[in-house]
Order: structure tokens, then sequence, then C-alpha cells
């Protein structure tokens, strides 16, 4: 064989080979890979549960959380690093059209469950019924009762009770804000006077060794239930009352997952959707949104 033709050869196998070894992609899977997502501070406790049953199950995931106010998981997800996020409402369509001029497309969000604002209280209180009408005139200061808050703006607790309790209306001087769901609770314990407002997730699930020395302390009121036909019904949030609309202070839990393809994000959304995520969610006591969990009773023919 020529030179020339020898060389010539070469090359042609040189240029077959780098056509072929394309690079690996690099990107992360349903089951494998690391992501960063930010989660709604107020449902910690839950997101922390489904965390570590689905690293055990997919052991090649790593999945960095960051838990903060709502207002900093929505600034989170305008940047690259954060996909998913785990809030109290979805995108409006002013916020799913900007997301889709930046990305392309449009985030996909829906809700995962849904838990409840309770009423903190004291076991040393006495009046544990409480109608909504009274605890907005708490919350305006018109009763001056020491209320406790996760913070006094951009959490999920406050957007909810200023739109749904107060119509927009600014809190009372009595209106206390502290740093994080924990220490409401805490504070609640310190001063038995005041009434605390927290998510359900924190001080509802009777499994957990941190809530069942809460519970020593601390009580959930009863709220007067809006849509019952019956008068003067009033109902702890738990997973019955915000299943039937008898708690008034109910509210879904949704994501809002920024992917478009089928990533970790994916993966992990997909996991709290179905059975196993969504039974976290039950077990948790709170309102599983994707699946329901009927209790069938049956009879036993004895021979």
């Amino acid at each position: 064989m020529k030179k020339s033709s020898f060389l010539l050869l070469i090359v042609v196998l040189l240029a077959i080979s780098c056509k072929n070894d394309k690079p690996a992609d690099k990107r992360d899977t349903p089951v494998q890979g690391t992501i960063h997502i930010s989660v709604d501070e107020t449902f910690r406790p839950v997101i922390e549960e489904q965390l570590r049953v689905h690293k055990a199950s997919f052991p090649n995931t790593n999945i960095q959380v960051t838990y903060e106010s709502e207002a900093d998981c929505f600034r989170s997800l305008q940047q690259d690093s954060t996909r998913l996020v785990i809030v109290a409402r979805g995108l409006t369509e002013q916020e799913a059209e900007a997301y889709k001029k930046n990305l392309s497309f449009r985030p996909i969000y829906g809700i995962l469950a849904y838990d409840a604002i309770a009423l903190v209280i004291s076991k040393e209180r006495k009046d544990s019924f409480f109608t909504l009408r009274q605890l907005s005139e708490m919350l305006s200061g018109e009763n001056p009762v020491t209320m406790v808050m996760d913070g006094l703006k951009a959490t999920s607790t406050v957007r909810y009770v200023k739109d749904s309790l107060l119509k927009g209306k600014e809190f009372g001087k009595n209106v206390v804000g502290v740093d994080g769901s924990r220490a409401v609770v805490e504070a609640v314990i310190k001063n038995p006077s005041a009434i605390g407002l927290v998510g359900s997730s924190w001080v509802g699930d009777l499994y957990d060794k941190e809530q069942q020395r809460y519970l020593k302390y601390i009580t959930l009121a009863r709220l007067e239930c809006s849509l019952c036909e019956e008068k003067e019904v009033f109902a702890k949030p738990s997973q019955a009352t915000i299943t039937y609309g008898q708690y008034p202070l109910a509210r879904p839990m949704y994501y809002v997952l920024k992917e478009n393809w089928a990533g970790l994000g994916t993966g992990f959304m997909n996991f709290m959707s179905l059975e196993r995520g969504q039974l976290i969610f039950r077990r948790a006591f709170l309102a599983p949104a994707k699946m329901n969990f009927n209790i069938r009773t049956g009879k036993i023919k004895e021979q």
C-alpha cells in the first residue's frame, strides 16, 4: 500500500472514531444524579421524610434542599441551580408566561397534598374554641392577645392569613414574628397566653418524636366550620377535617417543576405523587391529593 493511501485510511478511521465518540449525556435522570430544590419551611417535617425514603429507594440520587420562605422559594426558582420548589401555591398566568419567555417552555405545577394552618395554644389555656371572626379580630389587633407567626412577611402562612382572614389588612401590633415554625411552637410553650399559627406538618404527626414532645405542653385549637350545615361545629386540623372541608384553614401543597426532560426533579415529583409518596403524606396526617386511600370493612365467614 502506498504511503499516501495509508495516511488517507488513517484519517478516515480517525474521523469515523471521532464521529462515534459522542460526549456522554451528563444530565441527571429520574434515578440518578444531583439537583437542588427549594422547599417552603412550613412543609419541612414531611418533606424531610419524603427525601429520606426516596434516598433509601434510589441511592444514586443526591437531592440538595434549602428550606426557606415561600417568597424566597420563588426567587430561587428563577436561578438556574434550582429546578423544583415545593410551596403553598401554584404559578399565576403572568408568572408562567414569564418563565416561558426565559426558558422557552412553561414549568409544570400541581397539588401533592393538603395541610392546614393550625392554631397552637398552651394546654394551660382554658378557651380552645374560636370562630373565624374572633381569629380575625386577634390578628388585626382588635383583641390584643399575643399572636405568634413564622415571620411578618414573605411566608406562606402570612400570605394565606392575610388573604383569607384579614382580606389584605395589616396585622395588629400584637402580632409577633419569629424565625421559623419551630420557633412559633417554642414561643407558645414559653408564653402560655400566646397563640401560634403554624403549618400542621409541624404539630400533627403523632409518630414524630419532636412533635410528641411538643404535645406535652401544647394542643391545637378548634375553629368554627364555615361550610358545615350544622351550627356551632368546631374542628381541629386533621386528615379527616381537611379532606371533608370541616377545618376552614386548609391549604394545598404544590410542586413547581422547571424541567423539560425526564430528570431527577421529575423523578422526585413522581415519587411524591405515586403510592409510596402519597402514603408518606397520609402517615404524616396530611390529606394526599393524588390518591384516595379508603378504609374498607369486610366480614369473614367462619366455617
